[in-house]
């Protein structure tokens, strides 16, 4: 139920707002009747976010994580801070993992500190461990200490594998699938715990309005998989039979190494396929510890991802939306 705005509605300034998760967190207090700060690096691609709620409802600025002046700007008279700028998962550099999970984070924490923000909501991932030698994992990781050390008010939100219209997973195999006799894949048993988009927004939702709720929650939905059964059943859905072809880690990373060397030697124009670091992710398992909050604290029943999956997959069939109706008209024939 959508709550009516007045003069004394909550401001949750929202970083990363119009990214994957950060939209559909928007969306969700704005029908809560938060009136909301967006703050993004390109304002004109965030503009669609004020059609979520009334006019003025919500603001969009101009803002780098990384930039005290814009941040002093944002942040003044929030009730609450949501850090969800989205993850950069084929980068090679680690002064830029450290740039954006460590020092980023830090600086907003400060800055919710000085300004006397009741609660920070920080988004990041399952497997965040500063032992990890992945530095994506391990930056997360001291990213969260820092923001503890920092603030005292602080839920750290964990979501496993996030799924859903926009992600970068399923859509990516299934394009990869419509033109590729084979959708190659690393470490084909490798677990995941798939968890839908919408759901982690909800818990954001949840943790936002209840000042009890801190510390960190870990997100999955209620099935685990393995990479290659993932894969196959996104198959399944587009009406596709190719072949799963596994690399080992080590052919993974000697690939991984030979990307690396040609994107430096185009000056970054070769795209990567994968990195060396991705590798080490996909090495651990991707599903939530039992020692964690999780959605049943939070009293959240997350969706199952065969109901959510097919709903936009439906246009990497043969046929697109009209794939039933042409096989139908097959048979008659």
């Amino acid at each position: 139920m959508t709550q009516i705005l007045d003069a004394n509605s909550p401001i949750a300034t929202v970083f990363g707002g119009s990214g994957f998760v950060g939209k559909y967190v928007v969306r969700r207090l704005v029908r809560r009747g938060w009136r909301i700060r967006v703050a993004v690096r390109n304002p004109n691609e965030a503009l669609f976010l004020k059609t979520y709620g009334e006019v003025g409802q919500v603001e969009v600025f101009k803002c780098s994580i990384f930039d005290v002046n814009a941040l002093s700007a944002c942040i003044p008279g929030s009730t609450l801070v949501i850090n969800a700028v989205a993850g950069l998962l084929n980068e090679t550099s680690r002064n830029m993992f450290k740039k954006y999970y460590i020092e980023g984070p830090e600086l907003i924490a400060k800055q919710c500190a000085q300004f006397k923000v009741k609660k920070l909501i920080q988004i990041s991932s399952v497997g965040a461990d500063s032992k990890s030698t992945s530095v994506y994992s391990s930056s997360k990781a001291k990213g969260e200490e820092k923001i503890f050390k920092i603030f005292s008010n602080v839920a750290i939100v964990r979501p496993s594998l996030i799924f859903g219209h926009e992600d970068r997973f399923f859509n990516r195999y299934a394009s990869l699938a419509t033109y590729s006799p084979c959708v190659p894949i690393i470490g084909q048993n490798t677990k995941f715990q798939p968890v839908y988009v919408d759901d982690v927004a909800l818990a954001v939702e949840k943790i936002a309005t209840d000042k009890n709720l801190r510390g960190i929650f870990e997100l999955g939905g209620p099935d685990i998989f393995t990479h290659k059964e993932l894969i196959k059943k996104m198959l399944l859905i587009i009406r596709r039979k190719r072949l799963v072809l596994n690399i080992t880690f080590n052919i993974a990373r000697l690939m991984a190494q030979s990307f690396e060397i040609i994107n430096k030697m185009t000056l970054g124009l070769a795209p990567l396929p994968f990195t060396i670091d991705n590798v080490k992710q996909l090495q651990r398992d991707n599903v939530i510890s039992e020692d964690k909050n999780s959605f049943k604290d939070l009293g959240i029943k997350p969706q199952n991802i065969d109901t959510i999956i097919p709903l936009y997959l439906y246009s990497y069939r043969p046929h697109g939306q009209y794939n039933e109706i042409t096989h139908s008209a097959d048979k008659v024939n």
